[in-house]
């Protein structure tokens, strides 16, 4: 069976938490069911469609997080397209003279 054949009436959260008189309760109930199966006569199944998918990520910003990132992608096979709007990578690493606690040059 298709899963799209599938309604769901929530009378928990629609009828028993919100009304107080059980008169009430019990006639919110029975249209919500009613209104649920005729919602239901009316789905229909949706073909499943495959699409071929290249392996491969976009990463944006070549600093510390896009250039790690691209590195974690690559060790796991994936290709990589690393894009950076700037001349130089590294980001705000790169500008930087000293690093802590080392004191070493960042770049």
């Amino acid at each position: 069976m298709s899963p799209y054949y599938f309604q769901m009436v929530n009378v928990r959260e629609h009828v028993s938490w919100c009304t107080t008189h059980n008169s009430e309760a019990l006639e919110k109930a029975k249209i919500l069911v009613k209104s649920g199966i005729e919602r239901a006569k009316n789905l229909e199944d949706i073909p499943v469609k495959t699409v071929p998918v290249t392996k491969a990520s976009l990463v944006v910003g070549a600093g510390i997080a896009g250039m790690n990132a691209a590195l974690d992608l690559a060790n796991q096979g994936i290709k990589v397209y690393l894009v950076e709007k700037k001349t130089t990578i590294g980001g705000r690493m790169a500008q930087l003279d000293r690093t802590f606690p080392t004191d070493d040059c960042s770049i």
